[in-house]
């Protein structure tokens, strides 16, 4: 028996996870329509299993509530304090936050919030590029700059390791090799090599409480064609959920958003894999002791 996870909803105050759509698109460089993601994940959910036949689990029984969308239009700096503000009592609860977008420049106030919350707490996200610049398109808050932000306003973030990188710009790349709290993992090198050795090493340079960025083009684009840039040669299906349920396993993770999803209309694979994938996040934290 399949229902949505906004049908299954639990009173925020009762729930282990709270859900914060953020159908949010300002700066978006190339293929728009991220906007429409979050209800597009949503629907998908719909035919979604909700048991799950690897860890045994029924995650929704574990308490899941789903917030109304944060319909807004700001800039992307006025918005995470918004979000901040939102997602920063239930942190405080000691509820698990995931926001589903919508651009990846959603992510520094969930990211702030939690920072404020965990000191020492690092961000592993899982994406094609590392939105390091300082600057792109005319904004220092877009969806090209968020990490760089996120190093510069979350004084207490100890670690930013970055999974599935394929696109990085001159201006990245300084930072990758100027910045020690940055610990890059290439998709280049990861190509070939023994999965459970490189996910091992993921998971040793993350810290002990973890927030959780996965932008959806860090996927191969065969998994998930629906983003704005489907970059080549991105992390298979099963390299992911290796790779999630170990850090889930072995670190505590916080907080956590799923982003860039891009619906297409000849085709609901990406929405559906999009479901998919937040499900499995909600089957290991379930199955977490």
């Amino acid at each position: 028996m399949t229902a949505a996870f906004v049908d299954e909803a639990a009173a925020p105050e009762q729930a282990r996870v709270v859900l914060v759509p953020v159908p949010y698109e300002r700066t978006t460089t190339y293929h728009r329509g991220t906007a429409a993601g979050p209800a597009a994940l949503l629907e998908a959910s719909l035919q979604v299993e909700l048991f799950d036949e690897e860890t045994r689990t029924e995650p929704l029984e574990a308490g899941l509530a789903t917030l109304e969308p944060v319909q807004t239009h700001v800039m992307p700096d006025r918005l995470a304090e918004q979000l901040a503000g939102i997602c920063a009592p239930h942190l405080q609860a000691g509820r698990i936050v995931g926001c589903l977008g919508g651009e990846h420049s959603l992510s520094l106030g969930p990211i702030q919030a939690a920072a404020r919350r965990n000191p020492g707490l690092g961000v592993l996200q899982i994406d094609a590029h590392p939105d390091l610049r300082d600057a792109y398109e005319g904004t220092r808050y877009g969806h090209g700059c968020v990490m760089r932000r996120v190093l510069e306003s979350a004084g207490s973030v100890e670690r930013l390791v970055q999974v599935g990188l394929r696109a990085v710009s001159g201006e990245d790349d300084e930072v990758l090799r100027s910045e020690p709290r940055v610990r890059p993992f290439y998709a280049k090198d990861l190509a070939g090599r023994d999965r459970r050795r490189w996910i091992d090493e993921v998971v040793a340079a993350c810290p002990e409480k973890v927030y959780l960025s996965f932008d959806l083009d860090g996927l191969d684009p065969s998994v998930i064609p629906g983003t704005g840039t489907p970059e080549p040669g991105g992390l298979g299906w099963w390299e992911a959920l290796g790779l999630l349920r170990a850090v889930i396993e072995q670190r505590e993770v916080v907080a956590f958003d799923i982003v860039e999803l891009l619906p297409t209309p000849a085709s609901t694979v990406s929405e559906f894999a999009a479901a998919k994938l937040l499900f499995k996040i909600l089957a290991y934290l379930a199955a977490r002791p």
